[in-house]
This record gives C-alpha cells, sequence and structure tokens, in this order.
C-alpha cells in the first residue's frame, strides 16, 4: 500500500487547514455573543483523542502524496469547497448571535467533510483514518456538550 505514495509536501493540503482555521483565528481574538464555545467541555478524553487526530489528519494530508492522484478540479474538491463556504456561513450565524442545532451541526460537521473529501480527492487513505477518527470525535463533542 505505501508504494502508492511519495513523501512530498502538498501545500494545498495546509492551505485547506489554514482557510478552515481561520474563523477559529478570529474566534481567538474576538469573543461572539453568547459565545457557548468557550464553556468547558465534558467530553475532555475524547476532545485529547480529536486533537491528536487532527495533527495526524493533517501532517498526513500535507505529506504524504498519491502517485496516482490527479491534478485537476474535481467533484470531491468542489463539495470541499463548498463545505468550507458552509462552515464559514455558519460561523458568521454563529456571530449573529444565533445558536442551534443547525449552526452547532454546521460548525461541526462541514469542516470535517472538507477534509474528508480533500482527502479522497488526493487518494490519500493514510489520511482517511485519522480524519474519520477525528470527525467522530468532533461529532461527539458538538453533539454532547451543545446539543443533548
Amino acid at each position: 500500500m505505501l508504494q502508492k505514495y511519495k513523501l512530498g509536501f502538498d501545500i494545498w493540503g495546509l492551505l485547506l487547514f489554514l482557510i478552515i482555521m481561520i474563523p477559529n483565528f478570529i474566534w481567538f481574538a474576538i469573543p461572539a455573543p453568547n459565545d457557548i464555545l468557550r464553556e468547558k467541555s465534558i467530553t475532555e478524553t475524547i476532545d485529547t483523542v480529536a486533537s491528536i487526530c487532527q495533527i495526524l489528519m493533517i501532517a498526513a494530508l500535507c505529506i504524504f502524496k498519491n502517485r496516482d492522484r490527479k491534478r485537476c478540479v474535481t467533484p470531491f474538491i468542489i463539495i470541499a469547497a463548498c463545505s468550507c463556504l458552509l462552515y464559514f456561513v455558519s460561523w458568521i450565524v454563529y456571530y449573529g448571535g444565533i445558536i442551534n442545532v443547525i449552526v452547532t451541526l454546521g460548525l461541526t460537521i462541514p469542516p470535517c467533510l472538507a477534509f474528508l473529501f480533500f482527502a479522497i480527492d488526493r487518494k490519500n487513505g493514510i489520511a482517511l483514518i485519522p480524519t474519520f477518527i477525528f470527525t467522530i470525535c468532533h461529532l461527539i463533542y458538538g453533539v454532547v456538550n451543545f446539543i443533548v
């Protein structure tokens, strides 16, 4: 399986991560009204697993390149871009003071989908494993802390 991969640097993987992080950087500097995201998490162990998988996911997306991947805009890249836009819209709504299940899921699911579809597009099976685990942990965090 590893013969299909070469070590390199995929700038697009890093760029996707930085784009996804833009609202988070703003949030760190400027609190939102009704900022429930600053409350203490009750899923600390799951959050730790998510953080570790997030680091592994980004590293895998940036370092491992599948030799069979195509170098064009595909439907998977379009879905990843749409996921980013949905994520940004969710942050705008969140900063507008609206907090509900849809907004919470909008802050939770679209960034994970962006990474999943990017990994699928790049045929990066190595990145899919931490991405799936990160997605599950991120969803549990959002649901347990803010929905139930």
